[in-house]
């Protein structure tokens, strides 16, 4: 061996050393939880929970950053680039770490430049409208919609999934909307409910506490079967638009490179977390579907995000989807 050879075997060593005595001290400081979108909405609120009942796992505060802008790829951004020793943290969901990518020439690949930690949660979508909008059902509604050309839909930004359920649903039912986009869908439902646009798509865990005040309506959930928190609303299937699924599924990530145990203690932290009842009890009242305990891991996330990147990306791209 020669001595060069041996200088790189004994720095490999050393940094095989260093990285095992990093993981097995972390953490030794807060962790920042990246949240690609404004406060108060459906993502903030998942992360706030999960942070919250990691932190009493880790022994360290997790504090939640949103970071918003372009649909949530700038938040996604800066945690794909963040070091890679685990105090950096990225929480999206099946906009930010799947549609995006066939949507935006993003500065960090997807796949490459992050690394599964856990699958959380998942939530349907509804079908909501301001109060004030006379229609009593989707029919009348669809019908509403194409008497009124200038009718506003509110969104998360474009290729968010309230953007992508809105294009489906022109396509299907051949009526016409002004996309209107926010920095998140909270601005989007605030402006909702103050009648400033008319209709958008939304997360049941946000939407359903004002659904159930009676500052919006709803006409129709994104799913296969009726929401057991929300038994009166029906299905797409039940109000004749079959095959309008959209279950935006939520999970966490490190940087690229982040050392396997990190990722372990992180996993853990969030599966702990998931199962403690208050964490529960919320998750269900906000009308979240928990993954199987056998699901909320590492392998299963990346898989998921693997499979839903190579069914999607094609039909995002035939819809003729692109950032503006």
């Amino acid at each position: 061996m020669t001595g060069f050879s041996r200088i790189a075997v004994a720095l490999a060593v050393l940094s095989a050393v260093i990285s095992a005595a990093a993981a097995e001290d972390y953490p030794s400081r807060p962790i920042t939880m990246i949240v690609p979108f404004a406060a108060g909405g459906p993502t903030d609120v998942i992360g706030r929970l999960l942070a919250q009942a990691m932190s009493q796992t880790l022994g360290q505060n997790v504090v939640v950053e949103d970071v918003t802008g372009a649909a949530g790829t700038v938040g996604v951004g800066r945690a794909a680039h963040a070091a890679a020793d685990g105090y950096t943290l990225s929480l999206g969901h099946w906009s930010t770490h799947v549609a995006n990518g066939a949507i935006y020439k993003l500065p960090y690949d997807l796949l490459d430049d992050l690394s599964p930690i856990t699958l959380l949660p998942s939530n349907p979508m509804l079908i909501i409208a301001r109060s004030s909008l006379p229609a009593k059902d989707l029919k009348e509604l669809v019908s509403w919609i194409k008497d009124h050309p200038h009718t506003t839909m509110g969104t998360a930004g474009v290729g968010s999934g309230s953007h992508i359920a809105g294009v489906y649903f022109e396509k299907l039912t051949g009526a016409q909307v002004q996309f209107v986009p926010y920095r998140g869908t909270d601005p989007a439902l605030l402006d909702l409910m103050a009648g400033r646009i008319d209709v958008m798509f939304d997360q049941v865990s946000e939407a359903s506490q004002k659904l159930q005040d009676g500052r919006i309506r709803a006409f129709a959930v994104t799913a296969k079967t009726r929401l057991p928190s929300l038994p009166d609303i029906p299905t797409v299937d039940e109000v004749g638009l079959p095959g309008l699924y959209i279950n935006i599924w939520y999970g966490l990530w490190a940087p690229k490179g982040t050392a396997a145990d990190i990722i372990a203690k992180l996993d853990k932290a969030a599966v702990a977390a998931m199962a403690e009842p208050t964490v529960q009890k919320r998750f269900s009242e906000l009308g979240l579907d928990m993954p199987p305990r056998n699901q909320q891991t590492p392998q299963a996330l990346g898989a998921l995000q693997k499979a839903e990147i190579e069914k999607w990306w094609p039909i995002i791209k035939a819809a003729g989807i692109q950032a503006e």
